[in-house]
């Protein structure tokens, strides 16, 4: 299996060729710009230590300050990272946003730390990246198992470093604290608005059924955003099991039963299945929002899906790709797909910076504006490039990193 970074850089190498850009191009933009690595020590509650180590990788700044999450996953490691990171360069750039690619993480089993102690993880995490994270420099941002009060946390340690209440350093604070509004269904609602850009290229003009693997914000909000447009969501899963309803499933109603009992397993009215039949049920939408690499050669065949929505950050691995293309299924890129929530932390940045505050609807206002011209671009240079979506959106993006990197003087 192709690892996610290795499905990075190819997908790069090839967005370059179909694109015309010379190798030193097509070289420059597949190295990260400097990589952090750290280790310190967290006072467990229980009073005893021990040394946790994390990453921060900053791809390029082109066009901006790096932009990227953190995530607390006992699975990252520095090739994950810097996958993401460079992700989050084309994500940025194709959004057309003033911002760089970055990406961090800490390797710890969040679930089985106290929040005090995930709080204390984040502060140490903020302390060891003082000196090359701030407003102009590096803006993180949540990811997977790290959430506001956390970016708040960040955001503090990092005014006690610097001497000055700086909440432009991260995003996806707490609305007291200086989030934005509309931030947090930010990357289901983009996802959704891709989706109904482009879905009239491939669907019939008719209602839909949709699968939706992995049930967490971004899955619960385009699942909810479905429902309310009239399509029927049949199938859904979370980290402990996977559900199905052929006549569709009630979102709020799980939503609730999700709150209650900690997993979308034991809905009533729906039947128990497994994750590998859940990715083979016969839908007109087949949505991964979970991790990376969840379809891959070994299933790709069974996929009887019309069109993938990437919600998740690689979900699909360089050689299911292929066969995926070979069936005609429409892969609705990750980066383009799951950025929405790049753009609402851009917002927010750009409210910190200049002392705003925007109301949920003027967020959404603008979300939907950029999502669809991004989509819209996207579609067209797929049709110019006789090329997939993949390729289109990588494509535009390398476009204009380049042309910053000419303007910086750093390409010629």
């Amino acid at each position: 299996m192709t690892t996610f970074l290795q499905t990075v850089l190819a997908n790069i190498k090839d967005a370059g060729t179909a694109a015309s850009l010379s190798k030193d191009a097509i070289e420059l933009l597949s190295r990260a710009q400097r990589e952090i690595r750290v280790s310190f020590p967290l006072a467990r509650d229980t009073g005893s230590f021990e040394i946790l180590e994390g990453y921060r990788v900053q791809w390029n700044d082109a066009l901006g300050p790096f932009k990227g999450g953190i995530r607390f996953h006992h699975d990252v490691d520095l090739d994950e990272v810097r996958a993401l990171a460079c992700s989050m360069m084309v994500k940025c750039a194709l959004m057309d946003i003033p911002m760089g690619g970055g990406k961090g993480g800490v390797v710890v089993r969040a679930k089985e730390y106290s929040d005090e102690e995930k709080e204390r993880i984040m502060r140490l995490f903020a302390r060891a990246l003082g000196d090359v994270v701030g407003p102009e420099k590096d803006v993180p941002a949540p990811d997977v198992n790290t959430y506001p009060a956390l970016m708040d946390a960040f955001a503090d340690e990092y005014g006690k470093i610097v001497g000055i209440d700086a909440p432009g350093v991260i995003t996806g604070k707490t609305i007291e604290h200086g989030g934005s509004e509309g931030r947090g269904g930010a990357t289901g609602a983009g996802a959704f608005f891709v989706l109904q850009t482009i879905r009239p290229e491939v669907l019939p003009d008719r209602a839909i059924t949709a699968v939706v693997q992995g049930f967490g914000n971004a899955g619960r909000e385009i699942a909810r955003r479905l429902e309310a447009n009239g399509d029927r969501v049949i199938a859904v899963s979370d980290s402990k099991g996977a559900i199905q309803s052929e006549s569709g499933l009630d979102i709020q109603k799980l939503v609730t039963h999700k709150s209650q009992t900690g997993t979308v397993v034991g809905f009533p009215g729906s039947s128990l299945i497994s994750e590998d039949d859940l990715l083979a049920l016969s839908c007109d939408v087949l949505v991964p929002a979970a991790l990376e690499n969840v379809i891959t050669e070994k299933n790709a065949d069974s996929i009887k899906a019309e069109i993938i929505l990437e919600v998740a950050n690689g979900p699909i691995d360089r050689e299911a790709d292929k066969i995926l293309a070979g069936k005609s299924v429409t892969c609705i890129p990750d980066v383009l797909t799951n950025a929405g929530g790049v753009v609402v932390s851009y917002y927010e940045w750009h409210q910190n910076q200049n002392n705003e505050r925007w109301t949920a609807p003027e967020v959404e206002e603008r979300l939907i504006s950029i999502m669809r011209k991004s989509s819209g671009l996207v579609l067209q240079r797929s049709k110019n490039l006789g090329a997939t979506l993949r390729v289109a959106a990588y494509a535009i993006a390398l476009e204009r990193v380049l042309n910053a990197e000419r303007g910086r003087g750093r390409l010629s």
